[in-house]
């Protein structure tokens, strides 16, 4: 899975490892080991939440059209059959 990152995005995304890292494994970690995890995650567990998120967007929108189909039938009007 392709995810583009702007270069600040993925320098925060980085930092954010490595603090990761040094807080809850006490491990200094470098630049190009956070990297090559932001990497595992892209390719490995990053599908995984777009594809959550796609699922969520979809129910959104499903029950957003419902509505509207709903409203819309509330205006139409009557026909009265002449006999």
């Amino acid at each position: 899975m392709f995810i583009r990152l702007t270069k600040d995005q993925q320098e925060m995304i980085v930092a954010d490892i490595q603090r990761f890292f040094y807080t809850h494994r006490d491990e200094d970690i470098s630049e190009f080991e956070a990297e090559r995890v932001l990497d595992f995650i892209k390719e490995n567990i990053a599908p995984y939440i777009y594809n959550a998120a796609v699922s969520d967007a979809k129910y959104v929108v499903e029950r957003q059209f419902s509505s509207m189909e709903e409203e819309l039938e509330a205006l139409e009007q009557p026909i009265k059959l002449k006999e």
